[in-house]
């Protein structure tokens, strides 16, 4: 239950969330331009959609990224919690690859998440793995990114063309719009694998999609190979990776949302439909697309094998993004055009 009563100061408001006050500052600031939707309405659609948020990414470490202004103003990434601080917030230990260490909130229940708001923070990037267990990773993340040249019906093409591979290996795959252009596709997995097999998965995961659409879809790293398909970016599941969440709303100014939907609705679903006035309504008629999720873990066994085929048919490993130490087995990271260059420039 949530009550709400003025603050001592008239330009703020308390709410009590989940058994814990919770100070909305400037509670009237526009966040959203279009429709004029303000701070607290935010923290009103989160609270309306509180059941299925928490289903998603309750109990994670969360990525905050702050918006002072509005969706229209300027933002920073912030991993740290901030001193002050409630003494009811929960936070863990996260690294990032180099080993920087740092308190970030967990998304404990409804009442971080309001807290997070007041700070100007829109939407969630929530970790592949819950706080309590983060040597697993239980989410495979299969980012759908559009290339120069690639609309959204390419893209629904690509999920339906993903969801009729993983059928045929008996994994259950959920998908989302990504508040923009494109979409993410979710598995939830049983807690066996750890972010490095998570991502060889998906690495095998793209190359077959590949072999199967060479024409649509792509696995290639560099952008210079990708030409007009969509790309899938197994570098989502890389360690730390963090995505945009479901049922987080955009930094845009009609408040979209990265909305679950459901498989029926991917070849008519209108993205920019679905925003935080929307969204509410939405759920109370038809629930939530991704109702069940966590009560069904997937066996990734199916992916990790047909990795470890591509690898000991000979391929490398995919590239790793460049602020990865260098990984075992995988190719130089150098553009092709540049690497051609290079080898023109000095013969054999």
């Amino acid at each position: 239950m949530t009550t709400e009563h003025p603050s001592s100061k008239s330009t703020a408001v308390t709410l009590e969330i989940a058994g814990h006050d919770v100070r909305i500052s400037n509670p009237d600031k526009v966040f959203f331009s279009k429709r004029g939707e303000t701070k607290l309405d935010l923290v009103r659609y989160y609270l309306a959609v509180a059941e299925p948020l928490m289903e998603a990414m309750g109990g994670r470490p969360t990525l905050l990224q702050r918006f002072p202004d509005g969706a229209s103003g300027k933002s920073f990434f912030q991993k740290r919690v901030p001193k002050g601080a409630p003494a009811w917030l929960q936070t863990t230990e996260v690294a990032t690859v180099n080993g920087t260490t740092s308190n970030a909130l967990v998304a404990a229940d409804p009442a971080h998440i309001a807290w997070a708001v007041n700070l100007g923070c829109l939407g969630f990037h929530p970790w592949p793995y819950l706080a309590a267990r983060p040597e697993v990773t239980d989410e495979l993340r299969i980012d759908l990114d559009p290339s120069p040249g690639v609309d959204f019906d390419h893209i629904r093409a690509a999920a339906y063309a993903v969801k009729e591979f993983l059928d045929e290996l008996d994994i259950a795959v959920f998908v989302k719009t990504t508040g923009n252009r494109g979409l993410h596709l979710y598995v939830r997995l049983e807690p066996r694998w750890d972010s490095y097999q998570v991502r060889a998965a998906a690495v095998a995961l793209a190359r077959e999609l590949e072999r199967r659409q060479p024409d649509r879809i792509t696995a290639a790293w560099w952008k210079e190979e990708r030409g007009a398909r969509v790309f899938i970016d197994f570098n989502q599941n890389a360690p730390h990776k963090t995505v945009f969440g479901a049922w987080s709303v955009r930094s845009r100014v009609g408040a979209q949302v990265s909305a679950p939907i459901s498989w029926d609705e991917v070849a008519t679903i209108v993205p920019d439909e679905l925003t935080m006035a929307t969204m509410p309504a939405r759920l109370e008629d038809q629930g939530n697309p991704w109702a069940g999720m966590n009560d069904h873990p997937q066996d990734l066994t199916p992916l990790i094998e047909r990795s470890q085929a591509d690898l000991t048919a000979g391929l490398m490993d995919a590239p790793w993004p460049p602020e990865y130490p260098k990984q075992p087995n995988e190719p130089p990271r150098v553009a092709p055009s540049r690497a051609r260059k290079a080898d023109e420039s000095n013969p054999a």
